[in-house]
């Protein structure tokens, strides 16, 4: 039975439950826990692991170059930006309003790490997120024309619901 167990969840696409299911088991009837519980812990470890993965996959497809977070930006030492602004940012209603963002000032005010700030938040959420320099984007976007290819390379930028 357990093997019949474990090959319906690799089937499923349920390697959590397939890896975890039997000590699950086993400690849910040494625990004398409900077979409700058991298998809505069950369902939730394969979720969780989905989720991860989803949210690795969605960080290495976002080409972000390195990963900020708002908890590590130091308000106090920009002054010049406005906190509560940037946390109405972070709610990503801008999405849903189909807004854009543009963070103007001298280099070293932590433009680019408020806004991968915000890819992250968008990313952990489940919004495809891509990051690309103006440079690097003006670059492409000029040797795609050149090729006849603008369009294609147009299209590949409006793909992901976020892009910085």
């Amino acid at each position: 039975m357990k093997e019949r167990i474990h090959e319906y969840c690799h089937r499923l696409h349920l390697p959590v439950m397939a890896e975890r299911w039997s000590a699950m088991a086993e400690y849910a009837a040494a625990h004398n826990i409900p077979y409700s519980e058991f298998l809505f812990r069950l369902l939730e470890a394969e979720i969780v692991e989905k989720q991860e993965r989803s949210i690795q996959t969605l960080i290495k497809l976002s080409k972000l170059p390195y990963r900020k977070t708002i908890d590590t930006f130091d308000f106090a030492a920009q002054p010049s930006v406005d906190e509560r602004r940037i946390r109405e940012l972070l709610t990503l209603s801008f999405i849903d309003q189909k807004e854009n963002i543009l963070f103007l000032g001298p280099p070293g005010i932590g433009k680019t790490h408020l806004a991968i700030s915000i890819g992250m938040e968008a990313i952990v959420r489940g919004y495809k997120t891509y990051f690309i320099t103006a440079h690097d984007l003006v670059t492409q976007l000029r040797r795609a024309d050149q090729e006849g290819k603008l369009e294609k390379k147009l299209r590949m930028f409006v793909k992901p619901t976020v892009l910085i």
